[in-house]
């Protein structure tokens, strides 16, 4: 699966904030954007995924596995996004919070994922407590996890470790990072921060 982002410009009505870029993430592969505040990379990831503010244009194409999915509805395009926030539903317990995201299907097919995923946590028995109940840590691991359920063909990665400590923060990182390979998803991250960075010769600055 591969990602490929083409901009011919992304602007506002009297702004260009991406012109003539062109990126192209592998399967597994993790491409960094990387730039001042107002550049314009939030406003990137929101063109991919298909939730781009109507204040914005966006003139290009974005391309999944080969096959143009600009014009479809965000529903419909495949791309998990992880945010600063964990975003869990807080009136959810765990359990509820990681089935929400499991596609349509026999309800105990969806419940062995759920409960999959629970384990590869370690959160088994933690399954039905709220989500504001857990560290900050282990919210953001159930996020991905959660994100993950609705079977992505592509990671959007917004600032996901900003919020969290260094020591969470590498931890964290090193957990989203082996997912991805693992998954072979294509995945675009945007940080401030070098340490981010998963490939140094995959980076690219607005």
């Amino acid at each position: 699966m591969t990602l490929d982002i083409h901009i011919n410009t992304l602007r506002t009505d009297g702004h260009v904030l991406v012109s003539n870029l062109h990126v192209h993430c592998a399967p597994g592969q993790i491409v960094t954007l990387m730039g001042a505040s107002g550049s314009g990379k939030s406003s990137l990831l929101a063109a991919v995924c298909g939730t781009l503010d109507s204040g914005l244009q966006f003139d290009g194409d974005i391309q999944l596995a080969g096959r143009s999915v600009a014009h479809l509805p965000c529903a419909q395009r495949r791309i998990g996004m992880l945010f600063q926030d964990d975003l869990l539903f807080a009136h959810m317990s765990v359990h509820d919070n990681l089935l929400f995201a499991v596609p349509p299907g026999p309800a105990a097919q969806r419940e062995a994922a759920v409960q999959a995923a629970l384990a590869e946590l370690g959160f088994a028995a933690m399954a039905q407590r709220s989500p504001t109940t857990l560290s900050g840590g282990q919210r953001a691991r159930v996020s991905l996890l959660r994100t993950l359920l609705a079977q992505p063909q592509a990671l959007l990665l917004d600032e996901p470790f900003s919020k969290l400590d260094a020591a969470l923060r590498q931890q964290f990182r090193d957990f989203v990072f082996d997912h991805v390979r693992k998954q072979g998803l294509p995945a675009l991250l945007v940080t401030h921060d070098s340490a981010d960075i998963a490939d140094p010769q995959a980076v690219v600055q607005l």
